[in-house]
């Protein structure tokens, strides 16, 4: 394992267990610090390099490489040459700066969905952790210029939503989470709306066509809400729980039974668990399951929808093999492909311990399984990689294995952090909102008065925002979203770095051969070069020239 529990390097600390992403296994909303990724959220880019520069020295310890993950692949770097320079710069030195290396990029079909990061969110759905810092989230994004996922079920457990006869009339959840990132919109990223079984029940698709039209991207999901056996959320009021089971969710353990409500009286039960439905239970053949999928996309594109995605989980082979050629097929714009390693606090533990692929070896066979296609002729979906991301080596990684196919890194948890920590030290600086926005700290910590007491002096990339939207604007922006713009900015110094080193001064011309692998069980599983086999006969050429 990579990540210590403690970086001496970046003066950070996990509270918990590090998990493979870097984050700690158990990542809390009221975390006081400070690990890699809650602290790059307000110094930015600064926690690139070691602390206490000009008083010490560093050295790394990565060096032992166990086992198969993108812990065990490494970063090319060349000695010469210059790649994808932009317009108007040369191969001069001058101009082959890492400030130049464009990480702008785009996913899509016949419709071009610009990003100018190779960076979105997981699914933030229906899970209340989601719902209490959205706004930071969303307006961060939407700032920053990337994708945001509007997950499953967000309709269906509003209790002011209105649903009848299979329709939506109104659901002020959904459009509080659309319209706050529109406002801020610029062109740049999207917002994708998702759905599972309850949605399409509910009529997601029709309602967000009809009101929204082609500003929104929707997306058909199988599995991994709640990894295996469907999204899910935890509620401690029975009143809660009984509307639940009435609006059609699986509600366990059932409210409506006399003696789980005697036990709730009594307090034995304190909370029920609200599931969703397994998709695809009717049907029992590859054939059928493709014929049921383009009937659904024939239908959301009759509703209006121009952009299309699929998000799938890590099942095995076939349903990977399923997923890439049927939504190549169909001409969605993105196909997102989630490895089970996280979840918002409602995926089965032990589920997350131990089922499902792998995020690296799900993301190999999606490159070998799209190169089949390519090798055909036919068009291969875009992609995006899920599962296990959280900095910026790693982003270059899952760009560079699944490279030309992969456009985009879905990042789950990590892009959640700086929207916990900016609403605290919103809330801690401005007592009267504490409760509006979910605040959850009295004062500031000592891990973020170490750094500042104010907001221009706490989060590094305060003035950058503040020069995009103006004084008066900045008045009205979460201090979530200033965090992620400078969390983001980190990584997005941190991969420009990368790419410049690798000789490559566009995110579009990273290729395979930009990684190897670190031991041999990781290059064959993945099909990279091991490590000293990249170029070796190049080199001995050289030497026996």
């Amino acid at each position: 394992m990579r990540f210590d529990k403690i970086n001496d390097v970046l003066g950070t600390a996990n509270r918990g267990n590090a998990a493979e992403s870097g984050l700690c296994t158990l990542c809390r909303a009221d975390c006081a610090g400070k690990c890699e990724t809650w602290k790059s959220s307000l110094v930015g880019r600064k926690l690139l390099y070691p602390r206490d520069f000009g008083m010490v020295t560093a050295g790394a310890n990565n060096t032992t490489h166990i086992g198969i993950s993108y812990n065990s692949l490494r970063i090319q770097g060349y000695a010469y040459g210059s790649i994808g320079l932009g317009e108007g710069l040369t191969h001069n030195p001058d101009d082959c700066i890492f400030p130049n290396v464009d990480l702008t990029t785009e996913f899509g079909g016949k419709i071009k969905t610009k990003s100018r990061l190779p960076l979105m969110t997981g699914a933030l759905g229906s899970t209340f952790i989601a719902a209490k810092y959205w706004d930071s989230f969303a307006v961060g994004c939407a700032l920053t210029g990337i994708p945001i996922v509007i997950g499953e079920n967000v309709v269906g457990v509003d209790k002011e939503s209105t649903i009848t006869g299979g329709r939506i009339r109104k659901s002020p959840e959904l459009d509080r989470r659309i319209d706050i990132y529109l406002r801020y919109f610029d062109g740049y990223g999207a917002i994708i709306v998702q759905m599972n079984v309850e949605d399409t029940r509910n009529g997601v698709a029709e309602y967000v066509a009809e009101k929204y039209g082609n500003k929104c991207i929707i997306e058909l999901k199988w599995g991994q809400g709640a990894k295996n056996i469907g999204g899910e959320i935890q509620v401690t009021s029975l009143d809660y729980a009984l509307f639940l089971k009435e609006r059609g969710y699986v509600v366990d353990p059932n409210p409506a039974l006399p003696e789980v409500q005697e036990a709730f009286a009594k307090g034995a039960i304190k909370s029920f668990a609200r599931h969703s439905r397994l998709g695809g239970t009717n049907l029992d053949t590859v054939a059928l399951v493709k014929e049921d999928f383009m009937k659904s996309v024939d239908y959301l594109r009759s509703l209006g929808f121009d952009r299309i995605s699929l998000k799938t989980g890590s099942y095995g082979m076939e349903e990977l093999a399923m997923a890439i050629k049927f939504a190549s097929e169909a001409g969605l714009d993105l196909l997102t492909i989630d490895g089970s390693g996280g979840g918002t606090g409602m995926s089965p533990w032990n589920m997350m311990q131990s089922w499902g692929v792998p995020s690296i070896n799900l993301h190999a066979k999606a490159y070998e399984y799209a190169s089949i296609l390519a090798a055909q002729g036919k068009r291969v979906v875009d992609l995006s990689f899920a599962g296990g991301f959280a900095l910026e080596d790693s982003i270059f990684k899952g760009l560079a294995l699944g490279a030309p196919y992969a456009k985009m890194i879905c990042m789950g948890r990590g892009i959640m952090i700086p929207g916990f920590l900016g609403t605290n030290i919103e809330g801690a600086l401005n007592p009267e909102r504490r409760a509006a926005i979910h605040g959850n700290w009295d004062s500031l910590p000592k891990s973020v008065t170490d750094i500042g007491h104010t907001p221009e002096d706490i989060f590094a990339s305060y003035f950058d925002v503040q020069k995009k939207i103006g004084k008066e604007e900045m008045k009205k922006i979460p201090y979530g979203a200033i965090a992620m713009w400078t969390m983001a900015d980190k990584l997005a110094c941190g991969v420009q770095q990368l790419l410049a080193g690798a000789r490559k001064f566009n995110v579009s011309q990273i290729t395979r051969n930009d990684i190897y692998a670190a031991n041999r069980e990781t290059a064959q599983e993945t099909g990279i070069t091991y490590i000293t086999d990249a170029k070796n006969e190049s080199a001995k050429n050289i030497l026996l020239g």
